[in-house]
């Protein structure tokens, strides 16, 4: 039996459709059960539901600056879809450590960058501006820190001369889109998920 999983994002989802794509592989272990956005106007949304996924926006801006409540929102539709793992594309809000500590080991990120460098935001632009001659992309397990948590696996990608912030973020993207689907594969045939139940 596949393992279910969700998708959390906020904003087109290319991420999430390469793991809805690489899904539809009867080898692959796992399923995308369920896409959620913290934006009800997330084009990611549409996108999951033309590829017949369930697809539920919980706007954050409804709770106002209570971040635990509108997680606890989202963490009763991921018990409600029966979800184990739970894969972070895009998604821009950072997670309480309630959230953190409640799905941990089940809840996996993918970063622009060579973690440990570059963590946070405009990574391509800061790779750039530094004269690095290497980038790629990461993915990971996430913890309370920040994309800090264990590295899963990365691809890299060469700093070409006379590369432009949109011509490095494509090449970046492109790997992200093959390292996703391939890290989340692997981590579920490595780990065995407790019961494969969610947490209670």
């Amino acid at each position: 039996m596949k393992t279910r999983v969700a998708v959390l994002i906020s904003g087109r989802g290319s991420n999430m459709a390469a793991l809805i794509e690489a899904a539809r592989d009867p080898e692959f272990p796992g399923e995308i059960a369920l896409v959620i956005s913290n934006r009800a106007d997330a084009a990611g949304l549409d996108l999951a539901r033309r590829a017949g996924v369930e697809a539920i926006g919980v706007p954050s801006r409804d709770f106002g600056q209570n971040r635990e409540a509108h997680e606890r929102a989202v963490d009763a539709l991921l018990l409600q879809h029966r979800v184990e793992l739970v894969c972070l594309a895009g998604y821009m809000r950072l997670l309480s450590p309630w959230f953190v500590d409640r799905w941990g080991g089940r809840l996996l990120n993918i970063h622009p960058s060579l973690l440990p460098a570059y963590k946070g935001l405009d990574t391509h632009a800061r790779v750039l501006a530094a004269g690095e001659r290497e980038h790629g992309c990461t993915v990971h397990l996430v913890t309370t820190a920040m994309d800090e948590g264990p590295i899963l696996a990365q691809a890299r990608v060469t700093v070409l001369p006379g590369d432009n912030e949109a011509a490095l973020a494509a090449r970046v993207l492109a790997q992200e889109h093959r390292l996703y689907p391939a890290a989340l594969a692997q981590y579920i045939r490595d780990k065995a998920l407790p019961d494969g139940q969610p947490p209670r």
